[in-house]
């Protein structure tokens, strides 16, 4: 068990971080990342032995994002931003705050299958190749999404609003 205890524990300020930009809140985001380390031990044997837990950690804790939000959405709880303030440091300067508010927003933005691309490769710095294992999808499809989250992002930034599709008949 410390040999597990010892790979999982360099992991887990990624996980947190993770948890936390999906979810915005530290309290559920810390639940999150318990529940993640608790079916990461239980299912120990029957991970991959490459060699690279990240992209194994991530996939869990993915998935148990995504059983989250369908979970809440049957229950109509939507999840909010009310812990931004903590994020600011003291010394932060109101344009700098403004500056963050405005970054969580766009990524908030993003539809989840974006963000979560968005936040692996970008924050959590995954290679392309172990951020589409973490998602179980294609390599391509990692690098479209991370290119379309990226481009609305950028836009989001410059208008202040996000981009709503149209439907053409």
């Amino acid at each position: 068990m410390d040999e597990i205890a010892a790979l999982l524990e360099p992991l887990i300020p990624s996980l947190r971080r993770h948890a936390w930009a999906l979810l915005r809140d530290s309290e559920m985001a810390d639940d999150l990342v318990q529940d993640t380390l608790e079916r990461a031990i239980t299912r120990w044997a029957s991970r991959k032995r490459d060699g690279n837990l990240k992209p194994w950690l991530f996939a869990i804790q993915h998935n148990l994002f995504i059983d989250r939000v369908r979970r809440q959405n049957r229950r109509g709880v939507q999840v909010g931003t009310e812990e931004l303030g903590e994020l600011a440091s003291p010394d932060a300067s109101p344009e700098e705050h403004t500056g963050l508010h405005d970054v969580l927003a766009a990524l908030d933005s993003l539809p989840e299958e974006q963000r979560s691309v968005m936040l692996l490769v970008s924050v959590e710095d995954l290679s392309y190749e172990d951020a589409a294992k973490a998602l179980a999808i294609p390599v391509g499809t990692v690098m479209s999404r991370l290119s379309r989250a990226r481009e609305r992002m950028r836009r989001y930034l410059e208008t202040g609003r996000a981009t709503v599709l149209r439907r053409v008949k």
